[in-house]
Formats: structure tokens, C-alpha cells, sequence
């Protein structure tokens, strides 16, 4: 079962530019330390355009080496054509990843039934695996409604997941979980944990947040499953404000956060994204300091030796 904190993990850069395996390693660390549910690698917060194949194959198998079983993994396999995200859960499988999460692309249309194909042609292909459809909104995704979602699910057993993140998502999700067919093991929040609260409160299972906060949105999944909603609704408070500011600056932001928590020992980003200036960065470290007790995970230099 996917359910709790799934953070999608991102991408660290070397100085130069390169992708940096060992900071990867460490990546996977600090999540675990904060006591994630899961990851996901890659995705769009993970840059995931912005790197070639045989990068993207190379950190994935950090990801699996380092996670070494301990929590689930949700392998991006978002591609231009199904043949393409058939490989990427060609790749999935090997590295014994059972999870993958695609978003169908815009070229096959978004009628019901020629998405439904889409997924059909892919479960077809590569037997066994679990989908979990990522809804995205426009213009990225194909911002698709409940009742096509629904539709596609009931057509494709190999969807277990829908992860929706279409703004709002409240109805969507409260619409999709009360529909769902037996298959459909749940519903995951997307938004970047920024309406996580009303997420968990229409029945999504869990959500996928970028990993900066991850032991303070932990904390959060934690207290609010315990029944001590009130807690949970301080601490989401007391975070609303950095995710605010993280939608703004997305990757970016991320690396600042994981850098100033010792995680990264630099923020260097290949994605588009705005520049923060210095105003920027002195607000967002002004709401770190402020959240300052409730960042319990320490970063630990990983001990590669040879591998991750």
C-alpha cells in the first residue's frame, strides 16, 4: 500500500553542472531520516526533462541501492509516447521497482477512450506493473475530470493509484475515492503538500510533496492519522507559508532548503525556473528560522566506498 509522505526526490548537480551520485545518496538519507512512507524518482521536481537517459538510469539505481527495501519506490515513467514509458517500466521492473507513475502525454489526446488506450497499450506490455495515473493541471498536464479518471481506472486494472494535483483537487479527489472500483487502492494528493489538510480529509491516502519538509510533513501525516487533527493543522500552518514561496521558485527553492539543512553543498538547478534574489532569500530563511524546532532529521554525509 502507498500511503503517507512519498516525496518526489530531487536532482543534485555538481559545481559544473554534472549529476552528483554521492549527493544523491545523501538525498536518499535525509528522506529516510525524516521517516518517509516512500519516494519518487523522478519526476518533474526531480528535473526530470533536463536529464538524459542514461543519467536518469544512473541515479535510479542510486535511489534503489541506497533505499535497499526499506520503503517503496515510485518510479516516473512519464514519456512522449507509450513505447517510450514502456521502457522506463521495462527499467522500473529491473531495478525491482513494482511502482510507476505516468502522466499521459497531451499527443494521444485526452478524450477518455484514447487515454484509456494509452494505459492499456502500456499495461499490456509490461505485466504486473502498478500505475498510479498522475492527473496533472493544465498547461503541463492533461487536467483530465473526475469522471474520465473514473472511466480510464474501471478500463485499466493495473491503475491502483491516481495521483491528482488539478486545482482545486478537493472535489476531484472527494469525487474519485468515492467512485473508485476495487482495484483503485487509492487516491494521492499532489499540490506540493499545500492543501494537504482538505487532501486527507476527502480520503486521499497520501501525498507526494517535494522532500525539503519532509520530517515536518511526516510529523503532519502522523498526527493527523493519530486523530490529533489539531497538531496537524499547527504544523500545516506553521509550513504554508515556505510552500507558498516553494511554488514560486520549485527546484530552486528545494536546493536552498536542502542546502541550508546541510544536505546539498550547493543549489545549482538545469530547469527553468525564476530567479530568487537576495529579498527572496532572506524571507525564506526568516520562515526556516521560524520552523526552525520542528526540523528533527540531521543530514549524514553518506559513506559510499566504492557505490552507492
Amino acid at each position: 500500500m502507498l500511503q503517507g509522505m512519498l516525496p518526489v526526490l530531487p536532482t543534485p548537480f555538481t559545481a559544473a553542472g554534472a549529476i552528483d551520485p554521492d549527493a544523491m545518496a545523501g538525498i536518499v538519507d535525509f528522506a529516510l531520516a525524516c521517516g518517509v512512507d516512500g519516494v519518487v524518482f523522478p519526476g518533474f521536481a526531480s528535473e526530470v526533462d533536463e536529464l538524459s537517459a542514461a543519467e536518469r538510469t544512473a541515479l535510479l539505481k542510486v535511489v534503489v541501492n541506497r533505499i535497499a527495501g526499506r520503503v517503496p519506490i515510485v518510479a516516473g515513467a512519464s514519456a512522449p509516447t507509450a513505447l517510450e514509458a514502456i521502457s522506463h517500466c521495462h527499467e522500473a521492473l529491473a531495478n525491482g521497482i513494482g511502482h510507476v507513475m505516468i502522466q499521459a502525454p497531451k499527443s494521444v489526446g485526452t478524450t477518455t477512450d484514447a487515454v484509456s488506450a494509452f494505459y492499456r497499450e502500456i499495461a499490456a506490455a509490461v505485466p504486473g506493473i502498478e500505475i498510479v495515473l498522475q492527473n496533472a493541471p493544465a498547461p503541463r498536464g492533461s487536467d483530465l475530470k473526475p469522471e474520465a479518471i473514473l472511466q480510464i481506472v474501471r478500463d485499466n486494472p493495473a491503475i491502483t493509484y491516481v495521483k491528482e494535483e488539478t486545482l482545486p483537487s478537493g472535489l476531484a479527489i472527494s469525487a474519485i475515492a468515492a467512485g473508485k472500483p476495487a482495484h483503485l487502492k487509492g487516491v494521492i494528493g499532489g499540490g506540493g503538500a499545500r492543501y494537504l489538510i482538505d487532501e486527507y480529509n476527502r480520503g486521499a491516502c497520501g501525498a507526494m510533496p517535494a522532500v525539503e519538509l519532509a520530517d515536518i510533513h511526516v510529523a503532519m501525516d502522523r498526527a493527523y492519522r493519530g486523530g490529533d487533527i489539531a497538531r496537524a493543522r499547527d504544523l500545516y500552518m506553521r509550513t504554508l507559508p515556505l510552500l507558498v514561496i516553494q511554488f514560486n521558485f520549485r527546484m530552486a527553492f528545494t536546493k536552498h532548503v536542502l542546502t541550508r539543512r546541510g544536505v546539498l553543498t550547493n543549489q545549482v538547478v538545469r530547469a527553468k525556473v525564476p530567479p530568487m534574489d537576495a529579498q527572496d532569500v532572506a524571507e525564506i530563511d526568516a520562515w526556516l528560522d521560524l520552523c526552525a524546532d520542528l526540523m528533527t532529521a540531521e543530514a549524514r554525509q553518506p559513506a559510499l566506498a566504492g557505490g552507492a
